[in-house]
């Protein structure tokens, strides 16, 4: 097709206006896909707590509650403020949780807290976060979607509609993670990760008293605190021990004391031994006879691994009430 000149000027014209719209258009494009790059990437290196809102749902993104589950590195399920009449059984059975690049990560004993896994516990699962959300794909309890709130800068709950049950976790660095909060708490457990407790010392300091006698203590969960004890000789093997005494056993809170139980040995017919109880590691405790002035302690045999799953070996926590004693603590450590 040919153009007379006029024709020809008014086609270039119209050309390059459509090229420089289309131009414009392009620059915007970019300049929107430019700023939706930098805004994700802010978004991702901020810090969780200008995303998340006190006692709100975390609803803005997947990148948010991923960075909010990912800030800390350990989270102490905290069994006591759990509400509802449900459970989820992994939450259940745990001290500590982590969420860690997809992977979750759990202590279900408190022996080995600190040292197994680098800290963060043994691998149960993985995990993905959606707004607000994250799904978690446990190896033994199957499939879960929990919603996340947060309820302040080091606090989460998570809430499981079909059980209509909420838990609260609490966010440390492994730097600066409380164990000896844990153990004190959960004190009970920890007496009943181990098959036999067996006496490995005692002090020249401190008045003769029958329990001298006693090699071994064995603790139960059944029956609200049920223990045994033996006068066997020590080391000898646990199969062997011949269990001399038996009765009910009850450990105390101390009032503004929080690093201090007492136990309380009330043996059938046979009255009752009163101790300050205290955490040495996690496989030794110290008994301290107030009445006698004397220090025992007693070494854990027979570690019992609480791993993942629900045929015995997953002993699941419950919601404490320890009574309390309003005493002075004796031992002078």
């Amino acid at each position: 097709m040919f153009y007379s000149d006029n024709q020809l000027v008014k086609y270039i014209g119209i050309e390059i206006g459509l090229r420089k719209e289309n131009f414009k258009t392009s620059i915007m494009k970019n300049k929107k896909l430019l700023f939706g790059i930098l805004f994700i990437g802010l978004l991702a290196s901020s810090c969780y707590t200008e995303v998340i809102v006190d006692d709100d749902f975390i609803e803005e993104s997947p990148i948010n509650t991923a960075l909010v589950l990912e800030s800390y590195d350990l989270w102490y399920v905290n069994i006591n403020k759990t509400r509802g009449k449900g459970e989820v059984p992994f939450l259940q059975r745990a001290f500590t949780i982590s969420f860690d690049r997809g992977i979750i990560y759990a202590n279900n004993n408190l022996s080995g807290l600190g040292k197994i896994g680098n800290g963060l516990g043994i691998d149960v699962g993985e995990y993905a976060t959606y707004s607000g959300q994250v799904e978690i794909d446990h190896d033994v309890d199957g499939l879960w979607l929990i919603e996340v709130y947060a309820l302040d800068n080091n606090t989460l709950e998570l809430y499981d509609p079909q059980s209509n049950t909420s838990y609260v976790l609490e966010g440390y660095q492994r730097n600066n993670f409380d164990y000896d909060m844990v153990f004190y708490d959960n004190i009970h457990y920890f007496l009943q990760e181990y098959q036999v407790w067996e006496k490995t010392y005692t002090s020249t300091v401190g008045a003769l008293n029958e329990f001298d006698a006693e090699n071994y203590l064995q603790f139960f969960a059944d029956g609200g605190g049920f223990f045994r004890s033996s006068i066997d000789a020590q080391a000898v093997p646990l199969t062997n021990i011949q269990w001399d005494y038996e009765g009910d056993y009850r450990i105390y809170d101390v009032v503004n004391d929080a690093t201090l139980k007492t136990l309380t040995l009330d043996y059938d017919f046979l009255g009752n031994d009163y101790f300050e109880l205290y955490v040495i590691n996690d496989s030794t405790i110290e008994l301290y006879h107030v009445s006698s002035g004397t220090v025992y302690e007693f070494t854990g045999r027979g570690y019992i691994q609480y791993l993942k799953s629900n045929d015995g070996t997953g002993k699941k926590r419950s919601k404490t009430n320890n009574p309390v004693m309003d005493v002075t603590r004796q031992r002078n450590m």
